[in-house]
């Protein structure tokens, strides 16, 4: 089968002919159909991700796929069956493996793009938001890089949980996308000073960062007191550092975030989430924004549209 391999850190994917995989006890064999990109897929070809497998390694966090065999013990699963997982390498070839407690069915008529381009960034935003923040109704919330996988993703949960939504975004056209996912209000990160626009419409509840730097610093200093902060990324290369007394003069609370520890630590709260937001998707509440499609041998194209920052939404490589 084909696979798209990370040889030597700091280089682009090569596309290689390796063998097709057998299930252990408790996979399940997958036809993968598409896998979508993340941001973190750059850290990992960097060397600079918090996992860091061993090479060559197929990359590829999250798949579309339909099973093929069941590895022994597996019973909830069947074959033929259309299911999401996020597996956090694997999913950027024709055949993979996964651990049968990740997969989840998947609806019929919700298409394998979509599937592809829902599991990390809704997942991610929906887990932040609702498990570790507790987002109200009618809090603030602001998500810088709002226009990115992840952020359009927390724009569109936090107004549909009843939140007043800020989203800071670079230029014209990403803050358009920001306003149609249901952003209240709309800031340029490359214009504006964040602070001061951010407390001008009255300070921030909760702030959803895969950011840092200084727009981190800036939301920091515009923050409510007891307002919760959501470090989940470093997408501008600086990782902030936080002043202690800064948060117990405010009472704020830092909740840092990271969706893969969930595959060991907690499966079910990923489980959980995937099930209400697949049922916010057949409902209509919900829908992914895709930037771009390719096929396997071009991921790195789309690879490079996420390091430079160019994409809004998802990235997805077809595969069959």
């Amino acid at each position: 089968m084909r696979a798209m391999q990370l040889l030597e850190l700091g280089q682009p994917l090569s596309l290689r002919e390796v063998a097709k995989p057998a299930p252990n006890a408790g996979d399940v064999l997958v036809k993968i159909h598409t896998c979508g990109l993340n941001f973190a897929d750059t850290l990992v070809i960097k060397g600079t991700y918090q996992e860091k497998p061993s090479l060559p390694a197929t990359l590829g966090m999250e798949i579309c796929g339909t099973i093929e065999a069941l590895g022994a013990g597996v019973t909830h699963l069947r074959v033929g069956q259309k299911i999401g997982a996020y597996a956090g390498f694997g999913g950027l070839a024709e055949y993979g493996t996964f651990p049968a407690d990740i997969c989840v069915p998947m609806p019929d008529h919700m298409n394998a793009v979509d599937v592809a381009a829902f599991l990390v960034a809704y997942g991610t935003s929906h887990i932040a938001l609702d498990f570790k923040a507790g987002l109200q109704p009618k809090e603030r919330l602001l998500v810088l890089g709002a226009s990115g996988g992840v952020g359009l993703t927390a724009v569109e949960l936090g107004k549909l949980m009843g939140a007043e939504v800020i989203a800071c975004a670079r230029g014209s056209e990403k803050l358009a996308l920001c306003k149609a996912a249901g952003a209240d209000h709309l800031i340029d990160s490359e214009t504006a000073d964040i602070r001061t626009a951010v407390k001008a419409l009255g300070g921030a509840d909760v702030v959803y960062d895969p950011i840092g730097g200084a727009q981190f610093q800036a939301a920091l200093k515009a923050t409510n007191p007891g307002a919760r902060l959501l470090p989940l990324g470093f997408a501008s290369g600086e990782v902030p550092q936080i002043p202690a007394n800064y948060l117990l003069v405010k009472n704020l609370t830092v909740l840092g975030f990271y969706i893969g520890a969930y595959k060991t630590l907690n499966p079910k709260v990923l489980t959980d989430s995937f099930a209400t937001l697949i049922d916010w998707y057949v409902a209509g509440q919900i829908k992914p924004h895709v930037s771009s499609v390719h096929a396997l041998e071009d991921a790195n194209v789309g690879l490079e549209l996420l390091r430079t920052r160019k994409a809004t939404g998802k990235v997805v490589i077809q595969i069959s």
